[in-house]
Formats: structure tokens, sequence, C-alpha cells
């Protein structure tokens, strides 16, 4: 026993190098556990159970040669006795899962054909049988026999105990000493010993609770607990220790002082001492102080009352349960639908929310509850939550905005915290309430875990949660009852794991500063919850009339965002309209073909009557004069901004225009148009008026993208000049100066300018001779009638001298004799 002493003395010296092995093995079954769930399914326990499932692959790792000491239970899933111990050996399971690594449970089926020859390894003949594996135990061990001769949890516990003071050697390097210390060790404890507090539970010889705390503290950091028996007259005396059992704290400093606790019980004792400063569950960080948590989460914190359930949480909850959770499914159908009713139907009922969320949950009701298909999209839903329709006073606040379930870094609690405040909400309303159906909230509950919680492990350990007790809800009360002691149960089951916040660490709630007549105690001290004071508290802490409204948005701030975000919807819904249609077009008219250049033509010869809206001059000479007006109309319309569509039509209407002669008209085509550029650019007003005759006809022009400039308008005259073969120049009659003014007019109206006149009147007299040489015809059609014209010429001389030679040679032969 001394050197076990010594053994275990030395590992709160080195426990930083113990911590490795500590965890180790709890790591490796539950990895075991996961990999190896169809033994869960088929036998009497769950992982959830904090029961080692054993089988063919892990048996030998688990019970042999392990570093903790191992209780494990061979049964038979059919035998009847196996049946109703289960549940005793899961209580006992949860009631020492802070023993680890240091005592495990285990169990194996032998029903399955799988486990036979396992459990024909170890020996076992009948069911169920429990045996005791020491830690390292031998290849060919078959354990030690563990009789249960009772069901009661505290007195296995209690053997328990036994078993491991019994234990041989070597001793589990986990457990921490359990026979009683003396005066001289507490003396030098600090002297060998960095830890923060020391507890001395002085008890009776035959009392358990000094041992049992020690267990319960193994996976905690900086305190150790020391038994004291009442015979050490010595510490007794000095302390002046009157009951039995009692704790007293004793400081590196020397002092003592008393731990004060509602009941002197083995409960009291570990609640007290896991909350002592500075103590913190071993391989967790320590708990963040409230100016630390404002760097750690991405939201300011907010300061709550612990003792108080906060609106802000419940909305929260309801914003991330219909907005995100189902937004992952994105058409509803079956057993998902009706779960969904289900859910909607109680939140309708019971939530105790505001006017604006009620109008919003009721419509979200009715919608679902109307629904005439087997399936409906989220889309429609999310109509209904974004209250697309508009409906007065409906809105849920979007965004979380967590108080009382916030936690210390942004992945701690949040919504699983909200999801079970909400349900508690909900049980206790349909109790306040006067509900008929008692399993109606838990039943929607279940449903809605199995259906839509994102957590799959958590929604299965709830569904075998349900699937064993649930039929036991006959009442309301107990409904409340039945969701408060499955909190508990889930609070046991995941303490100390990695999504446990070192804030808020898992406990059996309430606490016994948060009700104190909650908890008692057994004659024999064993703790036990008192329903009587249970019930109240849990109504009253849950009801309505106690829900805070602290940090809740402002019901005309939550509209006001609510309708800007449908404005912005309906606009962005609208763009998005016009570039479909806009593709569409585009795509229409990619589709169909091209018009054919004769109606394109015939087209642009209906417009063109359609714009000769203006008076035609009735004093025509030939025929012409009208068609001066008619050119200078069209030519002046073309602007260098005007549309590509109307240049594009207007130049091929041009391009299939046909030529007309100067001074006559084919098919009575009245666009013939007149060069106004060519003549301003000749200057030869003098000659022209002395050459040109009296009669004025339709001038014709090469027209231009660019508008003409006003300009003197000539006549042409139909003699021909001898010299150029050409057309002559005629000066314009009496009214020349006013048909200048009125066209002049005419263009300003149209948005032209001059700036091109002075420009061309500065031309050389070479280049005016070109103009002259270049009426109504381009550079092009001039150089082909002088390579023409030159050609002729020679083609004439070489005539003229084959001839020439001909006749000579004729004459000559005539002459001969």
């Amino acid at each position: 026993m001394a050197r076990r002493c010594g053994c275990a003395t030395s590992r709160l010296t080195g426990e930083k190098q113990n911590y490795a092995r500590k965890i180790a093995t709890p790591a490796v079954w539950l990895c075991l556990c996961l990999l190896f769930p169809s033994a869960a399914e088929a036998g009497l326990y769950s992982a959830s159970d904090q029961v080692v499932l054993l089988g063919p692959e892990n048996a030998q790792s688990v019970l042999v040669n392990s570093t903790a000491a191992v209780f494990a239970e061979f049964y038979a899933s059919w035998c009847g006795h196996c049946i109703a111990f289960s549940p005793v050996y899961k209580s006992l399971a949860r009631d020492i899962r802070e023993w680890k690594p240091a005592v495990d449970l285990a169990a194996i089926d032998c029903a399955t054909e799988e486990n036979r020859k396992v459990c024909s390894a170890f020996g076992i003949r009948a069911y169920p049988t429990i045996k005791f594996f020491h830690a390292y135990s031998k290849a060919e061990s078959k354990g030690q026999s563990f009789k249960v001769s009772t069901h009661e949890v505290r007195v296995l516990r209690h053997r328990i105990i036994d078993k491991l003071e019994s234990h041989e050697e070597p001793w589990p390097p986990a457990c921490p000493p359990l026979e009683p210390t003396s005066q001289a060790e507490i003396d030098s404890f600090f002297e060998t010993n960095n830890v923060q507090h020391m507890a001395l539970i002085f008890e009776d010889t035959k009392s358990y609770i000094g041992r049992e705390v020690t267990l319960d503290l193994l996976q905690f950091e900086n305190v150790a607990v020391r038994r004291v028996l009442s015979t050490e007259r010595g510490l007794v005396t000095k302390l002046g220790v009157t009951e039995f059992p009692s704790c007293y704290l004793y400081s590196p400093e020397g002092n003592f002082t008393r731990l004060k606790v509602n009941i002197e019980a083995r409960t009291f004792y570990s609640y007290a001492l896991q909350r002592l400063p500075g103590v913190t569950r071993s391989g967790k960080p320590p708990p963040v102080t409230a100016g630390v948590l404002t760097n750690n989460t991405q939201e300011p914190w907010r300061p709550f009352n612990k003792y108080k359930v906060y609106m802000a949480d419940l909305e929260s909850t309801l914003h991330f349960s219909l907005r995100v959770e189902l937004a992952a499914h994105t058409v509803i159908k079956g057993e998902a639908l009706t779960s969904l009713k289900k859910y909607t139907s109680v939140l309708a009922k019971y939530f105790p929310g505001r006017p604006l969320v009620m109008n919003l949950l009721k419509s979200l009701n009715s919608r679902l509850h109307n629904q005439t298909g087997d399936e409906i999209s989220y889309e429609a839903i999310r109509e209904i939550l974004d209250n697309t329709a508009q409906s007065p006073d409906t809105a849920l606040p979007e965004g979380v905005r967590w108080v009382g379930c916030q936690g210390s870094q942004p992945h701690f609690r949040r919504y699983p915290c909200g999801m079970w405040t909400l349900f508690h909400v909900l049980t206790v309303q349909a109790n306040s309430t006067g509900g008929t159906d008692p399993q109606e909230v838990l039943s929607a509950m279940r449903s809605y875990v199995h259906s839509f919680f994102g957590c799959k492990s958590c929604a299965e350990h709830f569904e075998i949660m349900a699937s064993e007790s649930l039929v036991e809800v006959n009442t309301l009360s107990s409904a409340v009852l039945w969701l408060w002691s499955r909190h508990n149960q889930v609070n046991n089951r995941v303490a100390g794991a990695l999504s446990e916040d070192p804030n808020f660490p898992k406990v059996q709630w309430p606490s016994p500063e948060m009700c104190p007549a909650c908890h008692s105690v057994k004659k024999n001290g064993e703790h036990k919850w008192s329903s009587k004071h249970v019930l109240p508290f849990l109504m009253s802490y849950f009801s309505s009339s106690s829900i805070l409204t602290d940090y809740l948005e402002n019901e005309n701030q939550t509209l006001a965002k609510q309708k800007e975000k449908h404005v912005s919807q309906q606009q962005a819904l609208a763009a998005q309209e016009r570039v479909q249609r806009k593709a569409r077009e585009a795509l229409d008219s990619m589709s169909h073909p091209l018009p054919s250049q004769s109606t394109v033509q015939d087209e642009g010869e209906e417009e063109e009557e359609e714009e000769e809206e203006g008076p035609r001059d009735e004093d025509e000479e030939d025929g012409e004069g009208a068609a001066v007006d008619e050119v200078e109309g069209k030519t002046s319309e073309t602007t260098p901004w005007a549309k590509p569509e109307m240049e594009v039509g207007r130049g091929r209407r041009q391009a299939h225009r046909k030529p007309s002669i100067v001074g006559l008209r084919m098919r009575e085509q009245q666009e013939d148009i007149v060069d106004l550029d060519s003549f301003a650019n000749q200057h030869y007003k003098a000659k022209a008026l002395q050459l040109a005759a009296s009669s004025r006809v339709k001038q014709r022009t090469l027209q231009r993208n660019e508008e003409q400039d006003p300009r003197p308008v000539f006549g042409l005259g139909m003699e021909l000049d001898t010299g150029l073969g050409m057309a002559g120049l005629q000066p314009v009659e009496a009214d020349f100066e006013l048909d200048v003014g009125l066209q002049r007019k005419r263009l300003q109206k149209r948005g032209l300018t001059g700036q091109h006149f002075v420009e061309e009147a500065e031309l050389s007299h070479r280049g005016r001779l070109m103009s002259v040489l270049s009426i109504g015809f381009s550079k092009v059609d001039i150089s082909l009638c002088v390579i023409l014209y030159f050609l002729s010429s020679m083609c004439l001389m070489v005539m003229y001298l084959f001839f020439k030679y001909r006749l000579r040679l004729r004459r000559s032969k005539v002459a001969l004799p």
C-alpha cells in the first residue's frame, strides 16, 4: 500500500507527463465505438451510455494490458435478467464517468454470432456475467468474477472501490491514492505537489465519500483530495472538526477553511470543488475573463443574468432553425414535411413571442397545413419568412443575437443551447396553457431533430433516449420533467468533451446555487432530485412572464429592414427580367432571316413618302422645281449623330436608286439628288450667270453622310459647251436670293452649319477647274474618261497612219507601167 501511495503521489508531481496517457485510452475507445456502431444498434447499450462496446476487433485491446481497470459485462440481448439489469448498468456508468481513465465500464453482447468466440474465450457460460480486469492484465487472463447481488448503484460503486483498493501491482497510473492521509504528509504536501487547492474530507472509517470525491476530481487540475479518518486525532483537534463527514480547504499558506455546501454529501462536495478558482478540467483551457471574451467572439460580449431566459436567444434559434437548417433542404416532402408541420404547429400554439413574430409563425403554419401536395419547396417557405406579401406587423428578425446562450468562443453553445431552451419553453407553455396532448411538444421535437437537426450524432442519441422512455410520458407535467431529465443525461455524456465551454461547464442542472431545494439526499447519503421542487422551478424559470426582452431589435426597425429588403429584391427582380427580355429579343432577332433587298428598298421608299410633309412648289418648270426642295429636305436630315440604322437604311436606298439623266426624270422618281458641295466649290458665279440658260432644273448631287452647307444654287442649261462637252451653267431667276435664304433657314432648322464654306472658297485655280470637270461625276469617272479619250485618240491616229500608208502603196502599184 505504501508503494501504491508513493506511486499515486508522484502522479501529482508529474501530472503533465501522465496527461497524454490519461487521454489516450478513452480516445482510443471512443474511436473504436464510432467505428463499430452495429453493436449499439443490436445490443442493449449504445455509445451514449458511457459504456465501451466490445467486439472481436477491440476486446483484447480493451481488456488485456490496459492502463485502466475495466469492469466488463457479458450479456445476451435475449436474456430477461440482462434486460432488467441494463438500466442499472447505464446509471452506474453515468455515475462514475468522471473516474475515467482509472476505471471504465464495458459490455459485449454474446448473443450475436460474431461475439460468441470472444465470450467463449473468456469462459462465459451464464448471463449476465461481470468480470473485473485489473490494469495491465496478462494475455491469458480471463478476469476476476464480480458478483452482482443487487441493482443498487451505490452498492456497486462501493464494490468497484473495494476492487481498486485490492488491486495488484502495477497500480493503474491514472488512479489517485485512496488510502487515508496523515498529518505528516499534509505538512509536506505542497513541497512535492504543485497544485492550488488541497481538500481534506474528514469521515468515519466505513465511509466511502472521501474516496468517491477523490475519483470524482480525477479529471480536474489544480486540486487534490485526501481523506482523513476521524481517528486522526492530531488534525481533528487542530481544526476542531466535530462533524463527519466535513470538508476543509488547505492552502499553500497553511490556512484551513471549511468548504460551504448545502448538504454534507458526495455530490455537493464534488460540485463545489470542481468550481473552485483555478480548477479546470484536464486538457481544457481555463475560463476566459470578461475582458478577453470581447476579443475572442465575433460579436461584443453581452452581460446577462444566468438565472433568466432571454427572448433574443429564442428568436435567434427560430432564425437559425427556419432560415439556415431548413434551407439545406431544397424540397421538403414525406416524413420531413410531416415533421415540419408538427414543428410549426407547436410554435404557433405555444411560442410566447412578440406579436409580429407570432403573426409570421401563424402564417407559416397556415401555409403548411393548407398544402395540398405531398411536397413543398423551401423557396415557398422563404417567401413567407421574408413576408413577400407585405402583411402588416409580420416579421421574424434576421440574424442571431445570442445572450444567455453566447459562448466564450464562436463555436461554443449558441444554437444547441438555444434549441434546448426553446423546447423547455414550449413544454412549460403547453403545461401552463392546458394542452391536450402530453407528448405533442416532445413528439414535434423528436421529429424535427430526426429530420432537420444538423448534428446527426446528436440526433441519433436523442432518438435512442426517446425510443427508450418517451412512452412513459402521460401528463403535461411529466413531459416537462422528462425533457429536463434527458437534458441532464446529455450534459453528463458531453461533460469534458471538446464542445464544452470552459466558462459554462456541463453540470447537472439546476445547480445547488440556483435551486437549493431541488437537491436532497436519501437516508444512505445518496443524492436525489426533489421532483416536487424541480417542477415548480422549471415552470417559473421558463414561464413567459420570466423571459427578458433585453437586446431585442426594435419592432419598427425590424419592419423597416424587411421592407427595404423587399424593395431591393423587387428592383433586382425587375433588372433580371429586363436582362432576360433583352436576351430573348436578341435570340429572336438572330433566329429570323434578314429581309430581302427589295423589301428594304420598298420600306425605304414608303418611309421617304411619309417624310414628305411640306408643301410642294407649284411653279415648277420642266417638273423639276419641287425635286430640289425634296432633295434639300432629305439631305439636310442626315446628321453626324444620326442613328446607325437610319444611315444604313438611307445608304441602302441610295445604292439601289436608279440614276437620272440631267433635265429628265425616269419613272417619276423623286429621289434624284443635287451635289451642292461640288457647285459651291466652283465660285464661277459671273461666268455661270453669262453662260447659263434661263430655265432652272433639278441639281444632281452625290449625297454624303455629312450634311451640306448652304451655298449659292446654280441652274443647269441644256446647251452643250462645245469646248467641254458638258452641260453649261446658268443663273437662277430673280428669286434666287429668296430661294437661298429659304434654303439657309431650312438647313439651320436641321442643325446644319456652314463651317466648310470659307475653306472651300479658298481652293486653288486647279482645284476649281477639277470641280468644274467633276460636275455630277466622281474622280474615278473623270479619270476613266480621260484614259478612254486618250486611247480613242491613239486608235484614230493609228488608223489614220495605217490607211494613209496603204493608200500610198496602192497608188504606187497603179502608177507602174
